[in-house]
């Protein structure tokens, strides 16, 4: 029981800040701060951080698989905010499409990216030649330009080109799909809807990846900064994000869209005398008025 109390009371904390118009409005204005300002920190960072290497254990676990990690616990929760108010596997499944369309333009950014990169770029073998008049080498960079980007970098030769971060893209996809998805909750607790335990642990377990990811992206920007293809990758996510859940999603379900997170789970069919929708959990208010 006060297991419980304690869940329902961090994620009540939660809801409401994720949900509060504030911060739905200005959080995509967060992650271009970040995005913007954040290599400043290198700085002031050590360069003898434990995150300062790519072999760190958060960074294989987490960062390698951040699409599938937003996808399986963003999956549960959307999946199981929706069945307990409506029990309709075709409405849950409408709004599980956001996203599987979210990993196609992923995926698809990534084919179009590798193709630019492997377009515009070049490899380079490094060699060491022995410099005029002294015993020091000097380092050469030899063009082979029948190589691609994959199999350079494979040989050990370096690869030069025009390149987006595609970790920065997909951080940055990943934080603002969580905040959406996620932003219903409040309002769906503040009209009455069912909320058990396994519904609350999920979306526990989303704001925790959230801060992850935030957290994650911070050490990308401050230990590995790349100007400008961070910049760019950022740019490419909040873009991604502002064209589906601002853009395409505002046009209503429909067979070609599946709707904004929580259309058709805010309010249920039933009706007060005024004929407005009646939340969850308020038909007993409705009869009484």
């Amino acid at each position: 029981m006060f297991l419980y109390t304690f869940l329902a009371v961090i994620t009540d904390l939660a809801a409401g800040l994720l949900g509060h118009v504030s911060f739905r409005r200005h959080f995509h204005l967060l992650m271009a701060g970040l995005v913007i300002f954040g290599p400043a920190l290198s700085m002031w960072v050590s360069p003898y951080s434990v995150f300062a290497k790519k072999t760190h254990f958060l960074y294989r676990m987490f960062l390698r698989s951040g699409w599938g990690w937003t996808c399986v616990l963003v999956g549960s929760f959307v999946f199981l905010l929706s069945f307990s108010v409506r029990r309709s596997i075709t409405l849950s499944l409408r709004h599980l499409s956001r996203l599987a369309v979210a990993g196609g333009l992923w995926q698809g950014f990534r084919k179009v990216l590798s193709v630019l990169e492997n377009t515009t770029g070049s490899c380079y073998e490094l060699l060491n030649s022995p410099e005029e008049g002294s015993g020091a080498t000097q380092p050469l960079l030899v063009l082979r330009e029948d190589a691609s980007k994959a199999a350079c970098l494979n040989a050990g030769m370096v690869w030069r080109g025009y390149e987006v971060s595609e970790d920065t893209f997909l951080l940055c996809l990943c934080c603002l799909l969580l905040a959406e998805e996620t932003a219903v909750f409040g309002p769906y607790l503040r009209l009455g809807g069912p909320s058990g335990g396994p519904l609350r642990f999920i979306f526990l377990f989303c704001v925790l990846l959230l801060g992850l990811w935030i957290f994650l992206l911070l050490c990308l920007l401050a230990y590995f900064p790349q100007f400008p293809t961070q910049l760019l990758g950022g740019a490419l996510g909040c873009l991604s994000w502002r064209a589906l859940y601002q853009g395409w999603y505002r046009l209503g379900p429909s067979w070609y869209c599946p709707g904004r997170p929580g259309v058709g789970l805010l309010s249920t069919e039933k009706k007060n005398e005024d004929g407005k929708p009646v939340g969850p959990g308020q038909e007993n208010d409705a009869k009484h008025k």
